[in-house]
C-alpha cells in the first residue's frame, strides 16, 4: 500500500512549517477537502482480541523501541523520580546529582521489591522490605547487616540500568539491550517540548479499551462533529486535517475556526499558536499534543487486550498561572473523556460478530501509517528470529 499523500516515508524526519500548514490549511477550507492517502486499509479485529498478538507488541515493538517515559520537567531536580509501568515493566527514572537522567528496573538487588513509588524527590532509595539502599545513580551503597551476605559484590549488585536519553524534552527509554535511545535517529526527531515547561500535573486512568483503538482516536478528525459536538466542534473543523509523516511517527494537524483570521497575515507572519492543535504520534505509543495554554503528553500502556492505562503528563510554560487556565484543562478533559467513551465501546462491540476487520479510509492515513508500521516492526523482529 502507498504512504499517506503528503505524509513521509521512513526517511524523512522534516515536518512543514507554521506558515506552510496554515497555507494547506486555509486551502482546504476554501476548496471543502482535506489531507487524504491513496489507499485504504483493512485491520483484522484479531489483531484487538488475540493475547498472542499483544505479548508479540509488547515484546518486539513497546519493549524494543526507543520511547518517551515523561517529560523531562517531571525530573526538575536532583532526586526527582518517576516510578511507573511500561510495557508491563516496573521501570524508575531519576535525575542524578549530576544532572542525568537515567531509568532502572523498579527491583531491588535483593528479593525484588520495587524501590520507588510514584513520583517524588529522594536524596536516595530505601527498600521498605529490608533497608538495602541504592544512590541516584543506581549504586548499591548500604546493605544492614552486611556480614550476612559474604561474597557480596556491590559493585554488580546496583539497581539494573535500562538505555536512557533525554532529548526534546522527554526521557525516552529502551527496555531491550539491542535499542540504542542515544543514536542519532532521535537527534533528528522535530522539536517537541520545549526547554522551559513545568509540569502541572500527571494522571493515570484505566480504559477499558484496546490500546490500538485509543491510539487511533487521536490520528484523524473524521470524528469531530459526532464525536465532540459540543467540545472541539463549535470551535474546531470537521475533517479537516494536514497530515505529514516523519518515519514511523506521524504528525496531524487540527485546526481551529480562528485560523481563517491569518487569511490577511503575511505568510512570514502566520504562527500555529493558538490557532490549531498540533497532535505528535511518537511509534508506537505515545501522543504529545499543543493547546493554546498547555502541552500534553500521553502514553498508552497496555494492561490487556481489553484494558490500557493512559498516563497523561500536562505542562505549561514557567511562570504565573496562565489566564483561564483550569477552563481550559476542563474543556480538554471533557474532549477527552468522550473519545474513551467511544473507545469503549468499539472495543465491547469486538464480541458482536458484525465486523471481520476494521476499514480505515483515505481520511486516516495516519492511522492507515500507524498499522502499517507496526505490522512491518512485528515483521522484521519475526523474521530476525528466524535467522
Amino acid at each position: 500500500m502507498a504512504e499517506p499523500q503528503r505524509a513521509g516515508g521512513d526517511g524523512v524526519a522534516t515536518l512543514s512549517d507554521d506558515a506552510s500548514v496554515v497555507a494547506r490549511i486555509l486551502d482546504h477550507i476554501e476548496h471543502h477537502t482535506t489531507d487524504v492517502t491513496e489507499s485504504v486499509w483493512r485491520e483484522p479485529l484479531e489483531n484487538y482480541r488475540s493475547e498472542a498478538r499483544l505479548e508479540a507488541e509488547l515484546a518486539c515493538v513497546l519493549r524494543r523501541f526507543s520511547v518517551p517515559f515523561c517529560p523531562s520537567a517531571a525530573l526538575p531536580e536532583a532526586g526527582s523520580f518517576v516510578a511507573r509501568d511500561a510495557a508491563g515493566t516496573p521501570i524508575l527514572a531519576v535525575r542524578g546529582k549530576d544532572g542525568r537522567a537515567r531509568a532502572f528496573r523498579n527491583a531491588c538487588r535483593h528479593r525484588g521489591a520495587q524501590i520507588g513509588s510514584g513520583e517524588g524527590c529522594a536524596k536516595a532509595f530505601v527498600c521498605r522490605y529490608h533497608g538495602w539502599t541504592y544512590d541516584l545513580d543506581g549504586a548499591l551503597v548500604h546493605v544492614p547487616d552486611a556480614y550476612g551476605f559474604p561474597g557480596l559484590d556491590r559493585a554488580t549488585r546496583g539497581l539494573v540500568p535500562l538505555e536512557t536519553a533525554e532529548r526534546h524534552g522527554m526521557v525516552w527509554v529502551a527496555q531491550d539491550a539491542r535499542s540504542s535511545p542515544g543514536d542519532a535517529s532521535l537527534d533528528e526527531l522535530p522539536p517537541l517540548l520545549p526547554d522551559g515547561l513545568r509540569l502541572l500535573r500527571a494522571t493515570a486512568q484505566d480504559v477499558d479499551a484496546n490500546w490500538k483503538i485509543l491510539a487511533e482516536g487521536f490520528l484523524e478528525g473524521y470524528h469531530i462533529r459526532s464525536t465532540h459536538r459540543d467540545t472541539f466542534y463549535p470551535v474546531q473543523f470537521d475533517n479537516l486535517n494536514v497530515v505529514e509523516g516523519f518515519g514511523r511517527n506521524s504528525r496531524i494537524a487540527f485546526p481551529y475556526r480562528n485560523v481563517q483570521k491569518l487569511r490577511t497575515v503575511p505568510a512570514d507572519g502566520r504562527s500555529a499558536r493558538g490557532v490549531l492543535t498540533y497532535v505528535y504520534h511518537l511509534f508506537p505509543n505515545v501522543m504529545v499534543a499543543t493547546f493554546p495554554a498547555t502541552m500534553v503528553m500521553v502514553a498508552l500502556e497496555p494492561l490487556r487486550t481489553d484494558q490500557t492505562r493512559l498516563v497523561t503528563y500536562v505542562l505549561a510554560d514557567r511562570g504565573g498561572e496562565p489566564s483561564g487556565l483550569e477552563g481550559a484543562q476542563q474543556f480538554v478533559q471533557a474532549g477527552a473523556a468522550e473519545d474513551s467513551a467511544v473507545a469503549c465501546s468499539i472495543q465491547r462491540s469486538l464480541a458482536s460478530g458484525a465486523n471481520e476487520w476494521f476499514e480505515f479510509g483515505h481520511f486516516e492515513g495516519a492511522i492507515q501509517h500507524f498499522h502499517r508500521n507496526l505490522e512491518q516492526a512485528l515483521g522484521d523482529e519475526s523474521s530476525a528470529g528466524r535467522t
